[in-house]
């Protein structure tokens, strides 16, 4: 059987994750009010001083503590619990819940117990990937949802869109394929424009007939007017406001490609 590491052992280690994400005592025990606040439990606070005497050897775990320490370093309890012999369930359901300063590769990846989509769902099979969609309704009548959807549902009060294949909106602003993140609560359309297009308000709106568009927005009377960006093929859109158009939420962030995944050899350079 395999020793145990010391406390002092252990602590050095749990700095170490702490300093790769270039973070000080004081910066972790702020974020982890943030979990106090979100989980409406004190026993998830870390004071500073305590994360200093657990890394020099001098404090005992406790559960809660480490629960935020986990969310924090993003990284598996267990690695954090392994280090003073105790084993408990990983906390892959709150990753990202807090937003760390710096760049940096987001912990984990999934389980491969637990995949974003059902290995039996061929997406271009069962799914309209040509348009533009909320990612529920996309997966509702498939009865699983992807595991990343679940995650985020109880964390924030967010809907995930889909920009379809054939969607070009907003193009190169927002790709063909893109998924979005959608704030319900700003559903309103905000005249004033930054001063870029990078800072001009993006809204997931839903369509008669169930169709959706990923645009920017504006009035004109009684019609709400889809504008797309200056690059893009697709003409202004104008529909009665709200009989034909309602506007789902403000896009607050999104992600997408912007090269194609290549994983056969051939892509590999020749050297010279």
């Amino acid at each position: 059987m395999l020793a145990l590491p010391s406390s002092s052992e252990a602590g050095k280690r749990l700095r170490a994750k702490r300093e790769r994400r270039h973070l000080s005592i004081r910066d972790v025990e702020r974020f982890s009010q943030r979990i106090v606040e979100e989980k409406k439990n004190p026993a998830y606070y870390v004071p500073h001083n305590w994360v200093s005497d657990l890394e020099n050897g001098k404090s005992k775990p406790r559960l809660a503590k480490f629960h935020s320490l986990s969310l924090i370093y993003e990284c598996d309890i267990g690695e954090i619990l392994a280090l003073f012999g105790l084993n408990v369930g990983d906390l892959d359901r709150e990753k990202g819940l807090i937003a760390l300063p710096d760049t940096h590769l987001a912990g984990h990846a999934l389980s491969r117990a637990n995949p974003i989509v059902p290995t039996s769902l061929k997406l271009q099979d069962k799914v309209l990937l040509e348009r533009t969609n909320l990612v529920r309704r996309m997966f509702q009548e498939l009865g699983e949802m992807p595991l990343f959807l679940e995650q985020q549902a109880g964390i924030r009060d967010v809907l995930y869109g889909y920009v379809g294949t054939e969607d070009y909106t907003l193009d190169p602003l927002i790709r063909p394929g893109a998924f979005v993140q959608i704030d319900p609560h700003q559903n309103k359309v905000v005249k004033n424009v930054g001063p870029s297009e990078y800072d001009r308000p993006v809204y997931f709106v839903e369509l008669r007939d169930n169709r959706y568009a990923c645009s920017w927005c504006d009035y004109e009377g009684s019609r709400l007017l889809l504008v797309p960006s200056p690059m893009s093929p697709v003409p202004i859109r104008s529909f009665r406001y709200p009989q034909d158009a309602e506007i789902i939420g403000r896009v607050t962030g999104f992600a997408m490609l912007i090269a194609e995944m290549r994983t056969d050899a051939s892509a590999t350079p020749s050297q010279p």
